[in-house]
């Protein structure tokens, strides 16, 4: 769905329309602390990290899960990553395999996260957790995991969107939030917010005295590709979280923004809607750019027709982060 603009009020001024949704809000909390005081599930006999965040919607999950793996790996560990699957229709545990699979299958983020490193995709997560065990992980990153009490956990990482924070601080449906920030941060090891200084700034005089435990900060650059994007004319269309995010690092590349079109978050990319912007894109002498994400779900045939914009997690303290996941899930 699309994020309502109410959502990203200032949690001082919510709106009225978080007023009337708050009983509502209140429901949804509930609901959550019931499904977590079910017990610490199961323990798999490796290490398990969790990359999770208090809102709905992206907050840059994906890139953050990319660089623990990938900093796990070169410390040495067999990481496998478990994923519910997000838009997938397989219920697993199914071992993604991008050869055979398709994000209508098993979900567009764990098809980008498998060029990483194995990916287990499980609508029972301790069913998933228990395959990549048996298959050889010597520590497990649970992807998007922090609300669901099936594997124990042992860190923690919640990712928040620095300029956008925790929204108006209310929740679901009276914004953007799963559970309330203060009984989120009460289970979580650390903060990591993602965003430029600007952004970071604005995150700590917004929260910062609800933040009482370690907190990182990172920001999403680029992947350097040999395209220069300065001048370029560019469609772009993005079916993330916050697709104006993406829109703006195009910006900040020097790109020529014709057009955008923002769309629902794992919206299936038909080949009449990919098409059409094809031929539009064409008609404007101009390339159709999209994400990564995004990329994973096109249709085969018209893949490589269209341009992707990798981007990746720069993180401000990367050894000392790297030191916490080791302490955590040190060597065997």
């Amino acid at each position: 769905m699309r994020t309502p603009e109410f959502w990203s009020a200032s949690p001082r001024h919510p709106g009225w329309k978080a007023w009337l949704l708050a009983p509502l809000g209140a429901l949804y909390a509930r609901a959550t602390a019931r499904r977590l005081a079910r017990g610490p599930g199961l323990t798999p006999g490796v290490p398990v990290i969790c990359i999770g965040n208090l809102n709905a919607g992206g907050t840059g999950k994906t890139p953050t899960a990319i660089w623990v793996t990938e900093t796990l790996r070169a410390a040495g560990h067999t990481p496998h990553v478990v994923s519910r699957g997000h838009g997938g229709s397989l219920t697993g545990p199914t071992r993604v395999d991008p050869a055979r699979h398709s994000a209508a299958q098993v979900g567009d983020e764990p098809l980008l996260l498998a060029a990483f490193a194995p990916v287990w995709i499980a609508r029972d997560r301790a069913a998933g957790a228990a395959a990549a065990a048996s298959a050889g992980a010597s520590v497990i990153v649970l992807d998007d995991g922090f609300q669901n009490p099936a594997v124990k956990k042992d860190l923690s990482i919640v990712v928040v969107d620095a300029a956008r924070g925790w929204g108006n601080g209310r929740c679901i449906p009276a914004g953007p939030l799963r559970e309330p920030v203060s009984v989120g941060l009460a289970r979580a090891d650390l903060i990591l917010s993602i965003g430029d200084s600007a952004a970071q700034e604005t995150f700590r005089d917004t929260w910062g005295r609800q933040i009482d435990l370690p907190h990182f900060t990172a920001e999403l650059t680029p992947l350097e590709t040999g395209m220069d994007w300065a001048g370029t004319r560019v469609l772009a269309f993005a079916g993330i979280g916050y697709p104006e995010k993406f829109f703006a690092t195009l910006r900040d590349l020097g790109a020529e923004l014709i057009r955008t079109e923002a769309l629902a978050d794992h919206q299936p990319l038909s080949p009449t809607l990919v098409q059409r912007l094809l031929a539009e894109a064409l008609a404007q002498n101009a390339l159709l750019v999209t994400t990564e994400k995004d990329v994973a779900r096109l249709p085969e045939a018209l893949r490589f027709s269209v341009t992707p914009l990798p981007v990746r997690l720069q993180v401000e303290k990367p050894d000392e982060l790297a030191q916490m996941l080791l302490k955590a899930a040190p060597l065997p």
